[in-house]
């Protein structure tokens, strides 16, 4: 099992900026990617910005430019700086991760993916 803990949701103001951070820790042998994805009520969760051994990394446009996605490989966190806040990023924020593990003397391995229990972002006008 892995586990997820983000921190550093809150209130800010438009154009403000928070940080939030999250860490993963639990059983595997690597991480594929990490990010973040949001939610308000009534809508489906959306990407923010994701970082992928695979494909490398993402923005969501409507936040492109003004956040940041950025990794601690040693310490298996991903952080998001965002910045020039707009009431439009209220939202919970959750944490992602896809882990690799292997699962047999061979060398096969096996992905799943987890979530954080999310942060709450408002953004006031």
């Amino acid at each position: 099992q892995v586990q997820l803990v983000e921190s550093g949701g809150g209130l800010v103001h438009s154009g403000g900026s928070l940080r939030l951070s999250c860490v993963a820790s639990g059983r595997f042998d690597s991480i594929r990617a990490m990010g973040w994805y949001r939610q308000v009520p009534g809508k489906e969760r959306e990407l923010v910005a994701i970082m992928s051994r695979d494909t490398g990394t993402t923005y969501a446009d409507s936040v492109n430019g003004r956040f940041t996605i950025s990794r601690d490989f040693a310490q298996n966190t991903v952080s998001l700086q965002m910045n020039s806040l707009k009431p439009g990023d209220t939202a919970v924020y959750f944490c992602y991760t896809e882990v690799q593990r292997v699962v047999n003397v061979e060398g096969a391995t096996v992905r799943r993916e987890y979530w954080g229990k999310g942060t709450l972002v408002t953004v006031s006008s």
